[in-house]
This record gives C-alpha cells, structure tokens and sequence, in this order.
C-alpha cells in the first residue's frame, strides 16, 4: 500500500456503533470513504462517505433524514420456497416479516440517530429479472417495497426497478446523490452465486422472529 493510500485508510473514521463489521475503504474513484453492503446487510452513516452494492434481483433502499445529517441504505431480497414462489402472502409469512425486518432496522437506526419520520427521503433501486430459474423474484421484492412504504405513508422520492440488468449503486446519504450503473455485460457470475447464496441462506435459515415495530 502506498504512502498515501495508507495515510486515507488510517484517516477512516470510526463508524456508528454495530456497523464494524461492513467492508470499508478509500473509493478513489469517488474520492471518499465507502462502505460496500452485501445481500442481507445494511449501514447507516452520518459521515461524508459513500455507500455501494451490486444488485441483481435484490432491492435496496436508500434513505435519509438531509436535516438530521444521517442516512442509509439496506440490501435484501425475500425468501422464496424450493419450488421458486414466494411465502404464501395472504397470512403474515416469513417472507413478509423479512421484508418487515429489512425496512425497520434501516429506519429505525435513521431515527435512532435524530431522522425523523416527517423529513425521511427514500430512493429505491434494483429487483432486476437477472436469475432465469426464479423469474419472479426481482418483481415480488419491488412490489413488497412499494406496498410497505404505501402502508407506512413514505413517499418514494426517485426510483429505478426492474428491467433485465443488475445493477451498480452508489449512494451519498449527505447529499442524497445516488450513482446507478446497469451492468449490461457481467464479466463474471460472482454476483449471480452471491444471490442464489443468499436465496440458500433464507431458506435454511429462520427469519428472525421478534416483532420489529417502527418508532419516531
């Protein structure tokens, strides 16, 4: 490592409390302190960095309070069956508390830090149909995500869902400045064996269970 690279990373701040473990670095390109979230992970910041991930049928969630100085961004998809469906939607089904789960621990962190409910921007992104096996995955996610902000009366400020390509995000919650790239070519399957590893995951793994209930 160079000099001068070393001498970024060690600047690094530290980050808000239970975020250690997500991977963060020296994006040189941005010219900023970036955090890169993976399928079922989140982070909130309320330092000037930049949050990145790579989505394929996943959806994320870009939110920030721009008074309170303090924002986030989630990354998530819902548990589906063997036979590639959805949980049954018509009772509350794990699937349902998932997406639940994914959604109110992301805002409710925001809040946590000083966002409050009145001044919440949201952008949305992903739920490409990029896994051929599971056709509709990418649009179940986008409508859980709509349906969920609809019932707790947020307002979506910007979105860009669907289409057939994954997608690169990067998301500045200071400024709300979101950069998407569709990745039209892959020049590998790691993003497509990270979430057929994920959709593993969801199934062998229970949802936690404990009510999670938004505050303000």
């Amino acid at each position: 490592m160079s000099d001068f690279l070393k001498k970024r990373y060690e600047n690094i701040p530290d980050c808000l409390e239970g975020f250690e473990d997500v991977n963060r670095y020296w994006d040189k390109k941005h010219n900023s302190i970036a955090a890169k979230i993976l399928p079922g992970e989140f982070y909130v910041t309320k330092d000037k960095e930049v949050i990145v991930t790579v989505l394929g049928s996943c959806v994320s969630a870009c939110i920030r309070d721009p008074y309170a100085g303090i924002g986030g961004m989630n990354h998530f998809m819902l548990p589906i069956n063997r036979n590639n469906q959805l949980h049954d939607m018509s009772v509350i089904s794990d699937a349902t508390r998932y997406g639940n789960y994914a959604m109110e621990h992301l805002i409710n962190e925001i809040f946590k830090h000083g966002g409050l409910r009145n001044r919440i921007e949201i952008k949305i992104f992903g739920g490409g149909k990029v896994l051929k096996s599971m056709s509709d995955v990418g649009k179940k996610n986008i409508d859980f995500v709509i349906e969920y902000l609809a019932q707790e009366a947020f307002a979506i400020t910007s979105q860009d869902v669907g289409d057939i390509y994954p997608r690169k995000v990067v998301y500045n919650p200071k400024t709300g400045k979101v950069l998407v790239k569709k990745l039209h070519s892959m020049h590998n399957n790691t993003l497509l064996s990270r979430e057929e590893k994920y959709i593993h995951d969801l199934e062998v793994m229970p949802v936690d269970s404990g009510d999670v209930e938004l505050f303000d």
